[in-house]
């Protein structure tokens, strides 16, 4: 049997972070896929990847010395660093043939399996100049480029995959709904075999092959477009499959809807974000898995040596960091000084700030819009100037872009722009511009304390926090997406407001926020060291041995996936069993 042969489960994500020379993912949503991708090569589980290949990127960010964004595009060459594969083949967009190509980048795991992953490319001398474009930037353009580029990965992909021999996918699985539309594929192939007339009963086997992994609650994160439009971009046959299954609510077609109607396991990224799912989709059986991240990937060298004298087997199953409670606190805060001193070290190279490794530095990075609230912290900018004045000195590290279009989310830089204007006095506030995978391990390794101030709940999970906890810093976040599980208070980090308060008290969570701050956390670090070290064990062995992509895909696996659902032991044992001894 053939590596295409064996496998079984397809992923389609709009975007992947695969490493930070390739810029083809823009924030959470990639980053998530390209640890579920890690994780799934070191258990060795059959899984292919379908992504666009982003030609152009997502941008670069450049600000100013006021914290005005200006963009660029990141442009990268795909045939400088992935492997060409020969298959072409079409997919019709407002009654034109448009041929694609895919380009293979090989996901290695640490015990010998692999994940292939396919970026889609239509950037090719038999179509039109137009055409070449559709797979050049992720999230640019208008409805009319996103909804073609949707066909492109949902559609061409299907039809990439059995054009490369894949001939034994039994799950499907949709991050997010930009590849809902894959599920018309299914249906078209399923009725082009049959030979019949489409039925239900065609809704329902489609069904059973897919999963759906919805991330966000905000209304603005799912896909929406005009049925008008629809109806002049996609193949009539296509357009008549959504006209059967009832997927166009009123003149709109919502990708959301799309996927959740053919589903068979649907789910959100976290405990609340399952609960928040299944109020916004009432009709569908919305379940959890909680998203984590990969462990390897996101654990600082420090901590990575660390692990290896004192957990030899963290890699192999992440659940040993539960260990890190019997390692010494006075390693976990040299490993801790050491990856401090990196982080500041490529700060002064990159703005020319000199931060003070002595000095509490909080963290915040997060893509740049408004219910991400980065300025919560200046809220009363006196009572922040009096706690580092008299309680304790801060420093502050920031990053994060704003969506090309999303004005909120560049006036919220400007903000915090101003605000270190106003502080410079008492304490240094840096923002690193274009924020990317290289800086979220050095951020989230090297701060003291990982700040996060969303909107509730409009964080549907959230992984920096996760990857922080991986190198022993403690959260300081409000009680929206996994820091609702993962906080114990005084213990793994400490909350921002109440967890009895379901709606949102803004004047309660910057009370709250200043007064931990002033009374708990900065007096732990300076006067009660041993104390604040035992909150950094107690977040790696706590939070770090259960929020990474190895439990996450392990629960994909037991719950989601098909080739589970026969056998789930024996596959789980096999999957082990092969990560360790793959020959």
């Amino acid at each position: 049997m053939s590596e295409n042969d064996a496998a079984k489960v397809a992923y389609f994500s709009m975007e992947i972070a695969l490493e930070p020379s390739i810029p083809t993912y823009s924030g959470g949503l990639g980053v998530l896929a390209g640890d579920t991708l890690r994780s799934a090569a070191d258990l060795s589980i059959p899984m292919v990847a379908v992504t666009l290949v982003h030609r152009k990127g997502y941008f670069r960010q450049h600000l100013d010395a006021e914290g005005h964004q200006t963009e660029e595009p990141d442009p990268w060459r795909p045939e400088d660093v992935l492997e060409s594969v020969e298959p072409r083949v079409r997919v019709s967009i407002e009654g034109r043939r448009v041929a694609i190509r895919a380009w293979r980048y090989v996901v290695k795991g640490f015990n010998g399996g692999s994940v292939a992953v396919y970026l889609l490319d239509t950037d090719l001398p038999e179509n039109g100049d137009w055409d070449r474009t559709l797979t050049d930037s992720l999230y640019g353009g208008d409805d009319r480029y996103r909804l073609c580029q949707e066909i492109i990965l949902g559609l061409g992909g299907v039809e990439m995959l059995e054009a490369l021999g894949y001939t034994g996918i039994e799950s499907y699985h949709m991050n997010e709904g930009h590849s809902a539309l894959l599920a018309l594929a299914l249906l078209e192939r399923r009725t082009r075999t049959s030979g019949r007339q489409l039925s239900e009963d065609d809704i329902d086997a489609v069904r059973r092959h897919c999963i759906f992994t919805t991330h966000t609650p905000v209304p603005a994160g799912h896909d929406k477009f005009p049925k008008q439009l629809v109806c002049t971009v996609l193949d009539p046959d296509y357009v008549d499959m959504l006209e059967f299954s009832g997927c166009c609510v009123g003149d709109t077609l919502n990708m959301t809807y799309l996927a959740l109607r053919f589903s068979h396991y649907i789910n959100g990224v976290g405990m609340l974000h399952g609960e928040i799912s299944h109020g916004m989709f009432p009709k569908y059986p919305v379940r959890a898995i909680t998203n984590g991240v990969h462990a390897a990937t996101w654990t600082t060298p420090p901590f990575q040596e660390l692990y290896d004298r004192h957990i030899p087997e963290w890699r192999l199953d992440n659940l040993y960091l539960r260990y890190a409670v019997g390692i010494p606190l006075e390693e976990i805060r040299d490993a801790h000084t050491r990856a401090k001193r990196a982080l500041i070290d490529e700060v002064k190279k990159a703005t020319g700030v000199q931060l003070n490794p002595g000095t509490m530095t909080l963290g915040f990075a997060r893509r740049a819009t408004s219910y991400k609230r980065a300025d919560l912290l200046f809220s009363k900018i006196e009572r922040l100037r009096s706690i580092a004045t008299h309680v304790g000195p801060l420093q502050v590290i920031y990053a994060g872009k704003a969506h090309p279009r999303d004005e909120e989310g560049k006036a919220m830089i400007r903000k915090v722009f101003e605000a270190a204007r106003l502080l410079k006095d008492c304490i240094r506030i840096v923002y690193i511009e274009d924020y990317d995978m290289r800086w979220g391990r050095l951020m989230t390794g090297g701060v003291d304390v990982w700040l996060n101030t969303p909107h509730k709940p409009y964080e549907a999970s959230g992984t920096s926090g996760m990857k922080a906890a991986l190198n022993g810093v403690p959260s300081f976040s409000v009680l929206d997406g996994w820091w609702v599980e993962g906080c114990v208070e005084g213990a793994t980090g400490w909350a921002i407001g109440h967890e009895k308060d379901q709606i949102e008290d803004h004047q309660s969570e910057i009370a709250s926020l200043y007064d931990k701050l002033e009374l708990t956390i900065v007096p732990m670090f300076y006067g009660r060291s041993t104390a604040f070290a035992e909150v950094m064990r107690l977040s790696i062995a706590l939070n770090g041995s259960f929020f990474n992509t190895q439990r996450m895909i392990s629960q994909y696996l037991l719950n989601a996936y098909m080739i589970v659902t026969r056998q789930p032991q024996v596959l789980r044992i096999e999957a082990v069993q092969k990560s360790v001894n793959p020959n």
